[in-house]
């Protein structure tokens, strides 16, 4: 029983010095492990296994879940278990959030983030190699139809910006459901735009709604053990990158070998049908972030409820305050801008003496970029067994391999262009991980906001700073 008349605050939040006053009688204590949801309890042991490895804690916010005390008479409220998603689409059973039943990150889940990556972020280039058939089957110029991708990556932008944060409010599971909906209806709108107009302002929108991987790679990133956190966003990454690679190579061979631009969408809207039905049977009902720290903290009338305005507002603080998240930013821009420059720069390489490849085989010559993403499980695995900083160091002499071979060698041979191109695949895809991986550890709770303020900035600078 507690004797004195105040009890300090011992949380590591900006007002850590102020007193709390509770009457002298009333036991002060911190809650059990057992006590605690599952979710933070995996929260906690992240924390000491982060400390363990030599670093500084990684979550001021969960110094203030341990620090937050509790009376012992009252066990903290646990995060609501649900049976249906918005009320009516039933949830399987297994994948039902229960305290005392946590989840498993397993492979099989981990696969499925990684094929939903690949059939929704192939939105966002299906219309690359299309534009001259946009220009034939509306009859309009080619200049009018080249606004088309800038369109669609500027609805990404937005969506980057407005709804992947959401991840640190509200649950994944639904959000991912709504937002993998919407991009499979729109899809199938843009096959049935009937002009150019249309086209646009479906593209946009699809733009805006096509960011169900960059949902999925922090909700892996909290889903999976510390040891295995490197291995599991290789696979979700490496899942990116194939979507992207094979949107550009393949949306136009699709739509020559069936004479009509609108079967790649179509093509589109079933796969992503597929992983919505997947992602219905296999996501967690993840507690919010919010419920998970409402558990611990329901008798601190300091702690305000997270807003969507304050967690807008807090990615602006993020972007100048944490030294970990700008120095990934600025290292991925730089080396975005060299892969998207390298790519630019092949298609001339290929198409003049000595290849005169047609577009065509340029197409085609891009699957080599598969052979990279063949690599994710054991790039990820060699980056769960370094310092984070040395995988970002070796990912950097990769890709000035790369550099050097094309300056010195693609002239010769194209074994050279092949292996330079594997090298500048690998060399990025350790590159994003370690950088991602590194960013996360600033703070768990954080985690949509940091993953959304380092893709724009790597992305999206890159592609309209090229």
């Amino acid at each position: 029983m507690s004797t004195a008349g105040n009890v300090q605050r011992t949380s590591g939040g900006p007002n850590a010095d102020h007193e709390d006053h509770r009457p002298i009688d009333e036991e002060i204590v911190k809650p059990k492990e057992g006590d605690l949801p599952s979710a933070v309890q995996e929260l906690r042991r992240e924390k000491k296994s982060h400390e363990r490895s030599g670093g500084s804690s990684p979550s001021t916010t969960l110094q203030e879940v341990e620090a937050t005390p509790g009376p012992s008479k009252v066990s903290p409220a646990r995060p609501p278990a649900r049976t249906r998603d918005f009320g009516v689409v039933p949830i399987p059973s297994a994948r039902q959030y229960h305290p005392e039943r946590p989840f498993h990150f397993t492979m099989l889940l981990n696969i499925i983030f990684g094929f939903a990556s690949t059939t929704t972020v192939a939105n966002l280039y299906y219309c690359q190699p299309l534009l001259v058939d946009f220009a034939k089957a509306f009859q309009v110029s080619n200049d009018k139809v080249s606004t088309i991708p800038t369109i669609t990556q500027a609805g990404y932008a937005t969506g980057l910006l407005l709804i992947t944060p959401l991840g640190d409010l509200v649950r994944r599971r639904p959000l991912l459901l709504i937002v993998i909906t919407l991009s499979t209806l729109l899809t199938m709108g843009v096959a049935l735009s009937p002009n150019l107009l249309a086209l646009q302002i479906l593209s946009f929108f699809l733009g805006v709604v096509t960011v169900t991987p960059q949902i999925l790679i922090p909700f892996a990133g909290d889903l999976a053990p510390p040891e295995r956190r490197a291995s599991a966003l290789s696979i979700v990454l490496s899942g990116l990158i194939l979507g992207v690679i094979l949107a550009r190579a393949l949306g136009g061979i699709v739509a020559d070998a069936s004479g009509s631009w609108k079967n790649v969408y179509w093509i589109g809207m079933g796969l992503q049908a597929s992983a919505l039905g997947l992602l219905w049977w296999i996501l967690p009902d993840w507690p919010s972030k919010v419920e998970l720290l409402a558990a611990t903290q329901r008798n601190n009338p300091e702690k305000r409820p997270l807003s969507y305005f304050t967690i807008l507002s807090s990615m602006a603080k993020l972007a100048v305050t944490e030294p970990a998240l700008i120095q990934g930013c600025i290292i991925g821009l730089v080396n975005q801008m060299v892969f998207s420059g390298f790519w630019v720069t092949l298609t001339f390489l290929l198409a003049d003496a000595p290849y005169h490849y047609s577009t065509l085989k340029i197409g085609i010559f891009g699957l080599v970029g598969i052979l990279g993403v063949i690599t994710a499980p054991l790039v990820g695995r060699l980056i769960d067994n370094l310092v984070l900083w040395v995988g970002i160091f070796v990912s950097a002499c990769a890709l000035l391999v790369s550099q050097v071979l094309m300056v010195g060698a693609a002239g010769i041979n194209i074994g050279a262009v092949i292996v330079a191109c594997f090298a500048l695949d690998v060399g990025l895809q350790m590159q994003q991980v370690s950088a991602t991986t590194k960013i996360y550890q600033i703070d768990p709770a954080l985690r949509a906001r940091l993953n959304a303020v380092y893709m724009i900035s790597v992305s999206h600078f890159a592609y309209f700073f090229p």
